[in-house]
């Protein structure tokens, strides 16, 4: 049984900066301004001989009316609260203790849950004063640190370790006595990991509630607030044995349309979870069908090199739904011939129905990303090929093709080896990409296909 430990605290305490910290990664969004966090993120920290799970929390503020983001903001953050071991308080201790300060901690002494308090920002004497106020909260005595300088962590470790013991002997952390008490790119690419989705789309058009519905809880924050997500949140779940982590994402806009340091962040977020991810599931609204932005999301996730799925939200809310269906393929094929095949579901988030096809589709997208050819395979349907439609000729010489093979997968990429490559035809190579889709089923993978000058390696001559 491994630890968990829950970082709580009003906003813009350091909270995420401790989490980023924690899991050296920058995986949460940190800024100066109040309230850039609003779901709940976890992550895989360590902390010298300690290996944990830490969970990242929304700002804790007066509550809201019932159902505004602020009271779902606290939602999340009870939640995290109530699956940890363990939960830091965190506290300004340049700015001492605040009124809202003392509100939580009394709420939080009634919880089940150990607290540790932490006194952060504590990097210049500026902070001792703050740091006698923390006496007074009733939490015993405050570990002073300073998250961004990486200051306090051995007296952090000193305090956790006795949870973290419970936790590997199996016990209930609260049988304790709590008196005593962010991503690099391809850091998730070893052989057998998670299989990595991201759900991705403009504003408000259900990408929270979809990742909600297949995880089977309120897990991702929702509403009917355009924005309410904006860090790139992972969750990692299994799906009948395998596993799988999701990153519910920050709404795109177009590029003119984004203002505000807070967006821009959100935005470079969500491209990151594109590059980190597997698969994307690239959330359409049915009402409002493949905008110019949808479009070019989807360009921009075939440029990345991922597999993309398409799902088609409040399908239920449509009303000529074969219509439909069969403009929305033919437009795709269209406006995407680079993606020509690529699988769309039609389902509704809030509902549930058709969201059992989702994985399906995903885990077969995967397969076709990570489709590998055999070199002997490919150069029989090469010659085939040829034979069928010869390569034109260029200035009265003959295009001779040589052989092919695959270079990798992930996404599917192809070496064609031709004489003098860069005089074969555009429409030629388009005939040769749509054989590999057809003929070896790679419909809707972002097929990449380079051409080479060289000799065939098996000529033997």
């Amino acid at each position: 049984m491994s630890l968990t430990v829950a970082i709580i605290g009003r906003p813009n305490v350091g909270k995420s900066t401790l989490f980023n910290r924690l899991t050296g990664r920058r995986q949460a969004m940190v800024d100066d301004t109040p309230g850039v966090t609003r779901d709940r993120r976890e992550g895989e920290a360590r902390l010298e001989d300690l290996s944990f799970t830490v969970i990242d929390t929304a700002g804790l503020d007066e509550e809201g009316p019932k159902k505004s983001l602020q009271a779902r903001m606290r939602e999340q953050t009870e939640q995290a609260l109530a699956a940890a071991d363990v939960a830091l308080l965190l506290i300004d201790g340049r700015a001492g203790v605040t009124p809202i300060d003392s509100h939580f901690a009394r709420w939080l002494r009634r919880t089940d849950t150990p607290l540790v308090l932490v006194a952060n920002k504590c990097e210049a004497r500026a902070a001792d004063p703050g740091l006698a106020e923390a006496y007074g909260l009733g939490l015993g005595a405050p570990v002073a640190m300073s998250a961004e300088h990486g200051l306090g962590l051995a007296e952090l470790h000193e305090r956790l370790a006795p949870f973290a013991e419970m936790a590997a002997e199996g016990m209930d952390s609260e049988d304790m006595d709590s008196g005593d008490t962010e991503l690099q790119e391809g850091a998730y690419e070893e052989k057998g990991g998670p299989l990595r989705m991201a759900i991705i789309g403009r504003p408000n058009v259900g990408k929270s509630t979809l990742g909600n519905h297949i995880l089977g809880e309120e897990r991702l924050l929702t509403g009917p607030e355009p924005g309410v997500t904006r860090d790139a949140v992972a969750v990692v779940w299994s799906h009948e044995g395998r596993d799988v982590e999701m990153f519910d994402t920050a709404g795109l806009r177009r590029r003119a349309r984004v203002s505000g340091r807070i967006e821009k962040m959100s935005v470079d977020e969500t491209l990151r979870a594109v590059r980190f991810a597997h698969v994307v599931v690239l959330v359409l609204d049915a009402e409002v069908i493949l905008e110019k932005q949808d479009l070019s999301i989807a360009h921009m996730v075939e440029t990345q090199g991922r597999a993309l799925v398409i799902a088609i939200n409040k399908w239920d809310l449509v009303k000529n739904r074969a219509e439909l269906r069969h403009s929305l393929r033919e437009r795709l094929d269209h406006d995407l011939p680079q993606l020509r095949g690529v699988p769309f579901v039609t389902l509704s988030a809030l509902t549930g129905k058709g969201t059992g096809g989702l994985m399906p589709a995903v885990l077969k997208a995967y397969d076709v990303w990570n489709t590998r050819v055999p070199t002997a395979r490919l150069n029989r349907w090469l010659e085939k090929m040829a034979e069928q439609h010869s390569p034109p000729a260029a200035s009265g010489r003959r295009l001779k093709l040589r052989y092919m093979t695959q270079i990798k997968a992930r996404p599917p990429t192809f070496a064609l080896f031709a004489n003098r490559p860069g005089k074969l035809p555009e429409s030629y190579i388009r005939y040769l990409v749509n054989g590999l889709r057809t003929d070896f089923a790679l419909d809707g993978a972002p097929l990449r296909f380079n051409l080479r000058k060289g000799r065939n390696p098996y000529d033997g001559g």
